[in-house]
């Protein structure tokens, strides 16, 4: 009898709040074994997962007394809205949680993928001191382009306008007028393309958003850009991505999304020996962003639980 069911890593301190007077399953490989989650679903009422495990309509079959799905993230393209919708199911995401966490995480792979000096210790270490080759570039003066501007793109923004950036985005889901732009200028999705030393992705999968970084406008991108992708694997054309890595434009880039996750190792050698840094979905997730992602989701999934 498991009246909550977590597949997927949660703050134990969360974890065990949940627990407390309630019949709690955490078990946090079961992404891994998507097979034996229904069985486990039988007399739920609340599920809590990250981005492996897929809430789907025949899931939500199988969890007739299922009240509420929380998501320890904000990315909801593994969840079926539109299933829960119709069975009178909430879906509670980690709104605001990790904003700072994926923000940092840009403005660090910016600076690696500038920069570009920190692969080469082992050669200092070994007697080496390649100096003129490892010359990179600042932040500061460049252009940050951002393909969306919610609120991790506006804190992406800020922190890069700390360091003397300055900041275009393309969001056609945000009027012109609105204050949130501040000092940052809107424009079209090609003038963004073309302009950006760093480009930032900031939206999610969806049919429209599927490859919309592809082959056409990554050759737009200037000379020495690079490009960071935390937001949605799916929202770039991988293949056309590797291909243009190759020609040098972009002259990098960071994934940290994948079309397919785990990368397999025939998707990940299409990236060998090219300017990548490569992390396995890790862009919202540090110590203290995992400590509030869960206790949000804690606290939204009691109450909803508690009639609130």
């Amino acid at each position: 009898m498991h009246r909550i069911v977590i597949t997927e890593f949660m703050d134990q301190a969360a974890v065990d709040r949940l627990a407390t007077g309630d019949a709690t399953l955490y078990a946090p490989d079961l992404a891994d074994r998507q097979g034996d989650i229904p069985a486990l679903l039988a007399t739920a009422e609340a599920l809590i997962v990250r981005n492996r495990t897929q809430v789907t309509a025949a899931l939500l079959d199988a969890a007739p007394g299922l009240r509420v799905v929380g998501r320890l993230g904000v990315g909801l393209d593994n969840i079926d809205q539109d299933a829960c919708r119709a069975r009178d199911v909430a879906v509670i995401p980690a709104t605001g949680a990790n904003d700072d966490a994926v923000a940092e995480y840009v403005i660090t792979a910016a600076l690696i993928l500038l920069r570009g000096a920190w692969h080469d210790s082992a050669a200092v270490a070994a007697g080496h001191w390649p100096r003129q080759r490892l010359i990179g570039r600042e932040l500061g003066g460049k252009r940050l382009g951002l393909l969306g501007f919610g609120a991790i793109a506006r804190k992406t923004a800020r922190l890069g306008q700390a360091l003397g950036m300055a900041v275009t985005a393309h969001d056609p889901f945000l009027a012109p007028g609105d204050p949130a732009w501040g000092s940052v200028r809107s424009v079209d999705i090609e003038t963004l393309f073309a302009t950006a030393d760093v480009l930032s992705l900031h939206v999610p999968l969806s049919a429209e958003t599927r490859h919309v970084v592809d082959a056409a406008r990554l050759s737009q991108m200037p000379d020495g850009s690079v490009l960071i992708n935390a937001a949605r694997g799916g929202v770039v054309d991988e293949t056309a991505l590797a291909a243009a890595l190759g020609k040098g434009r972009p002259s990098g880039a960071a994934l940290d999304v994948f079309e397919e996750e785990p990368l397999s190792a025939g998707a990940g050698a299409r990236f060998e020996g090219l300017n990548v840094l490569l992390t396995p979905h890790i862009a919202g997730v540090t110590a203290e962003s995992n400590v509030r992602v869960s206790d949000k989701i804690a606290d939204d999934v009691l109450a909803v639980l508690n009639g609130q």
